[in-house]
């Protein structure tokens, strides 16, 4: 069976991080697992991506700024060249893609296996666009085989959204980390609280981007935080300037870091007393499992159908509405009174490592294979 996955560049983001571990994994097991890449842009390509091979197209001009247009444009031929068995879209911003190569191909293209990364409601959204976003939602049942959800609520979610994909949904966790990854950050040493500076030290990890709501962060530890606390944000992205500007409007400056993008966050999670998120929406965010398997107690808000199950029903994190100022603030005020089971935090870890996810993607690509007519054959000789 050959899988054929796309990605637009190795530009820091989750999806593609979860894609390329998923390739690297199908590889170590003896799949033949293409991978089509737009460009070669991005940090990843050197800190995860390192002898991983890869096709890319010759680049006449830089292709960033229309990335998708760029895709669709050059995937077809890789798709003809390669004769995939199945295409795997690995997140939603994927999917106007695999809808042009159902369009441009027809019964050529291969089964499509889509993994639903982000949240499908989108309560964020003006009610106009918002209602156009369920509509372009609803097409997916017609171009895409198979659906992945990555916790048990989003099954339901994914058939309200898409009610055609009904019996044609999976669940399987997200692979945030694989297992040797669990364990280190499981038994990796702690400092004591306050030991350094005699404060709690929060962290955040994630996209400086409208999704991610960092200025509610800000603003909640700016009203909740003692005057010794400190919080560090680890990420880059186009807010950057305005939230630093934030920092300054608000007061605290001085007590908030910003290293940028650096390889592997998640190594640098127990050294930090309590980790914060503030999204809008997500799927399942795997900062969160990150911070579950570094034992970390969790103030996040509810950005996701998931967030309560993948923290144990609120066992494993203090959640609060999303945009709610006032609880986060108080949530971070009590801070220092949160403790964490890790024992239960390590096991709700250990579910979503990518050895187990790339065994269950695969036993998915087998059954649409089987259901689907042979895609190889449908390629002219000539192609």
């Amino acid at each position: 069976m050959r899988i054929l996955t796309f990605l637009h560049s190795f530009e820091p983001g989750g999806v593609e991080r979860v894609a390329l571990r998923l390739v690297r994994a199908w590889r170590a097991q003896g799949v033949d697992a293409p991978l089509f890449m737009g460009r070669t842009d991005g940090a990843m390509r050197e800190e995860i991506a390192t002898h991983l091979a890869y096709d890319v197209p010759r680049q006449p001009f830089a292709t960033g700024w229309i990335e998708t247009l760029w895709m669709i444009a050059m995937l077809p031929r890789a798709i003809v060249r390669l004769r995939p068995d199945a295409l795997f879209c690995a997140g939603n911003s994927y999917t106007i893609v695999a809808l042009a190569m159902k369009l441009l191909l027809g019964r050529r293209c291969p089964p499509i296996l889509a993994k639903i990364s982000n949240d499908l409601e989108r309560r964020d959204m003006v009610a106009p666009i918002r209602w156009l976003y369920h509509r372009w939602l609803r097409l997916h049942g017609i171009f895409i085989d198979h659906f992945i959800g990555m916790e048990e609520p989003m099954a339901g979610e994914i058939e309200a959204a898409i009610p055609a994909a009904i019996r044609r949904i999976s669940i399987i966790p997200d692979p945030a980390l694989d297992e040797a990854q669990v364990m280190r950050l499981h038994h990796a040493p702690r400092p004591a609280r306050k030991a350094r500076t005699g404060g709690l030290r929060f962290v955040g990890v994630g996209r400086l981007a409208t999704q991610k709501n960092v200025a509610l962060m800000l603003r909640g530890f700016a009203r909740g935080a003692a005057a010794l606390d400190s919080l560090t944000i680890y990420g880059e992205g186009p807010e950057r300037a305005m939230l630093t500007a934030l920092c300054k409007d608000l007061g605290i400056a001085d007590r908030v870091a910003w290293p940028g993008h650096v390889p592997d966050p998640a190594s640098r999670l127990p050294e930090f007393d309590v980790f914060l998120l503030s999204s809008d929406y997500e799927g399942v965010p795997a900062v969160v499992v990150e911070a579950l398997a570094a034992g970390l107690p969790i103030i996040a808000t509810r950005c996701s159908v998931s967030m309560t199950a993948l923290t144990g029903h609120g066992a494993l994190a203090h959640l609060v509405d999303t945009g709610d100022l006032d609880a986060f603030s108080a949530a971070i005020r009590d801070a220092g009174r949160l403790r964490q089971d890790r024992a239960a935090s390590l096991a709700q870890a250990q579910r979503f490592t990518v050895e187990q996810a790339s065994h269950a993607y695969l036993a998915r690509f087998q059954s649409i294979r089987r259901h689907a007519p042979a895609c190889r054959n449908n390629f002219a000789p000539s192609d």
